[in-house]
């Protein structure tokens, strides 16, 4: 299948949700509830908004499901999206408002929280998108400490292929400090 091409499910759940197939909107929610609260988590570190930006979003996506457009890419860069953009909005808000409130810190103390909160929703969401094959080579690099000889006999794979599984999971892990969306995705401004 050609890159630009949407995925037929994608596609489906697209054409599901306009025609208001409530059962849709239970699938995706099934299949994508984890992700947006996971995120939404990461940035907000509150329990009470997680849930409340997952039924945001997933409201959102309901009455309006022509916000997604399957030829900008996969539904599921769209809802990672669309939680980033709810989540840091509503830490905007919260921390403007404690800001206010209490005359604590700056607005570039409160720029720095949602900065750092953004690159640490944005590695989570490139590390769980990320091929498997790359993703157990970085957690046993990371969470074992195992340098890539080790990683190699671990996986079964040569220390070659280690190394370069390694390097491709950094290098997408560093495009997490990039300003705006999750990488190489289209949808919106960045928040």
């Amino acid at each position: 299948m050609p890159k630009d091409t949407p995925s037929r499910w994608d596609r489906r759940m697209q054409q599901r949700l306009a025609h208001g197939e409530a059962a849709a909107l239970g699938e995706l929610y099934d299949r994508f509830a984890s992700l947006v609260h996971g995120l939404a988590h990461r940035v907000l570190d509150d329990e009470t908004a997680a849930d409340q930006i997952t039924r945001d979003v997933f409201t959102q996506i309901w009455e309006n499901p022509e916000s997604y457009d399957p030829k900008q890419g996969p539904l599921r860069s769209f809802i990672a999206t669309l939680t980033h953009r709810h989540a840091v909005q509503r830490l905007r808000q919260t921390e403007s408002a404690a800001l206010v409130r209490t005359g604590l810190g700056t607005t570039e103390d409160l720029e720095r929280k949602v900065r750092h909160a953004s690159a640490a929703a944005r590695a989570d969401y490139i590390v769980t998108s990320m091929p498997a094959p790359l993703r157990d080579a970085l957690n046993l690099a990371y969470f074992q400490r195992r340098d890539y000889r080790q990683t190699a006999a671990d996986l079964g794979v040569t220390e070659d292929e280690a190394r370069r599984r390694l390097r491709l999971g950094l290098q997408l892990l560093s495009t997490a400090h990039n300003t705006g969306t999750p990488p190489g995705r289209s949808y919106g401004r960045p928040a």
